[in-house]
Formats: structure tokens, C-alpha cells, sequence
């Protein structure tokens, strides 16, 4: 989710926002530490060592409470719970493309081809829930078909990176207020 942070800065710096203060405190380094353990799966991945994705669920529950620090230091509760339903709509949007696609989520690999990151056999070797997807896949809208070369998103996962693009945005605003304040 590196991208998403990436792009919360950007805006931040669009709008204005200085960043600076986002990295003089320790809150955003747990963050900062599973992006890094993240990047390594990504490697590992590109690397055809894919005995690493089955740590991806509890990784992914790790990542999500590694922004727990940024919510109760700069009390970002609303933005939280905001964050939270987006989370949980893209769970349903997920499950969703799983359940009518008989337990499996469809993946839709294009740029990921180019990069090397998917080869064609990548899916009958790794035994998880993806598989390549194909003419009988249901809601294909709903399944893997953002391809960002390193990586295949749904819809789904894109809502369940707002929750990231909303805590560290307002974390940053509320530092940049907090600032001017002082």
C-alpha cells in the first residue's frame, strides 16, 4: 500500500500541507516497518518464492493495526471509523467476486506480464484463493483487474486503501493546524 500513502502525501503537498512533521514522531514508523516487510513479500513474489503468500491474511491485519499509533496519538477517531467502513465495504466487495466465483478471486494480469511480476504459470503454482481469470468469471468488475505491475487490485482493495489514504491525510492536516497554532 505504499502507493496509497504515496499518493495521500501528494495530495497533501497539493493542498498546501507540509509533511515534514508526519516523520518527527514515531507513530508513523510502524507503518513505515510493514511497508518494508511488505516490499520484501513483493520481492520474494517477483522472485517466484511464493511460499510467503501464506502469511499475506495476518500481514494485512498487521498493516491495517499499524496505523492504530497515528489514531490514538493525533486522536483521528472519526477518521478511523470512517476509514473502517471503507475497509469493510471492500471486504463485502471481495467476498462478493469470491463467493460467485466459487471461492476463488479472478485475477486480471496485463502491466504485471511486462514487469515480470506474473508469469502464466504463477496461478497453477501458488495455492491460494487467486486464479487466472477468463471468460466464465462472474462480476469481473468486482475481481482483480487494477494491474499497478507489481500487483493486481479489485475494486474492493482500492476501497480498502482509503482507510490508508484517510488516516494519513488527516494526521498530516490535523499537524499542519496544529502548527500554525503554535
Amino acid at each position: 500500500m505504499l502507493e496509497t500513502i504515496m499518493i495521500s502525501l501528494i495530495f497533501c503537498k497539493v493542498k498546501g500541507l507540509k509533511i515534514k512533521p508526519l516523520f518527527k514522531n514515531w507513530t508513523i514508523y510502524p507503518v513505515m516497518f510493514m511497508e518494508l516487510i511488505y516490499i520484501i513479500m513483493q520481492v520474494n513474489i517477483y522472485l517466484e518464492n511464493y511460499s510467503v503468500i501464506n502469511y499475506v491474511g495476518v500481514l494485512k491485519t498487521m498493516y491495517l493495526c499499524s496505523y492504530l499509533p497515528l489514531i490514538f496519538k493525533y486522536n483521528q477517531y472519526i477518521s478511523a471509523i470512517i476509514g473502517a467502513g471503507f475497509v469493510i465495504i471492500g471486504g463485502i466487495l471481495n467476498d462478493i467476486a469470491i463467493s460467485v466465483n466459487n471461492g476463488y478471486m479472478p485475477v486480471f494480469p496485463t502491466v504485471s506480464y511486462l514487469t515480470g511480476y506474473a508469469k502464466a504459470d504463477s496461478f497453477s503454482r501458488v495455492n491460494d484463493i487467486h486464479i487466472l481469470g477468463d471468460s466464465t468469471t462472474k462480476l469481473k468488475i468486482l475481481t482483480d483487474i487494477i494491474d499497478v505491475g507489481y500487483s493486481v487490485l479489485s475494486i474492493g482493495d482500492v476501497f480498502i486503501r482509503v482507510y490508508v489514504f484517510i488516516i494519513i491525510y488527516n494526521v498530516v492536516k490535523l499537524l499542519n493546524t496544529t502548527k500554525e497554532k503554535n
